[in-house]
């Protein structure tokens, strides 16, 4: 993650346009080439489930639709977001108490439907605890 350095200006946007990203405490890091890398730190009203403790899967998944949505639309530079038409999630492992990491890849976009693929993790990148395959209707031009 030392090649990330948190971007101030996008999360802010990320919170003003999506109120959720702020609940969670989503943060929008860059890179040199401008690839954003999503980040939620580890707070305790994330937890679903105190007993073992583990995150909660909706709040995963909640992570996954915003970083989708928000990489769409800083990668394709719309005014508006893409409005979301099929979302499905594999939840690979429990997401412990710590904090969380998402990457997206588009996969492809068209001038009508765009499809991502996000992955979450953790500590380890190649250990993934969610992957999310997203179908997003690209705003009217």
């Amino acid at each position: 993650m030392s090649a990330y350095q948190l971007h101030p200006v996008l999360t802010q946007k990320a919170h003003t346009a999506m109120p959720y990203t702020q609940f969670i405490g989503l943060e929008v890091w860059l890179n040199n080439q401008g690839t954003p890398l999503f980040h939620v730190p580890y707070k305790a009203d994330n937890i679903g489930n105190t007993f073992l403790p583990a995150l909660h899967g909706g709040m995963i998944g909640g992570f996954i639709e915003s970083a989708a949505t928000l990489f769409l639309k800083q990668h394709s530079g719309l005014d508006q977001f893409a409005k979301i038409i099929d979302f499905s999630i594999e939840y690979l492992r429990s997401g412990h108490p710590e904090s969380m990491f998402a990457a997206c890849t588009l996969t492809r976009q068209g001038s009508r439907i765009a499809h991502l693929s996000v992955e979450v993790w953790q500590k380890d990148r190649e250990r993934p605890i969610a992957v999310g395959r997203v179908h997003c209707l690209m705003p009217a031009a």
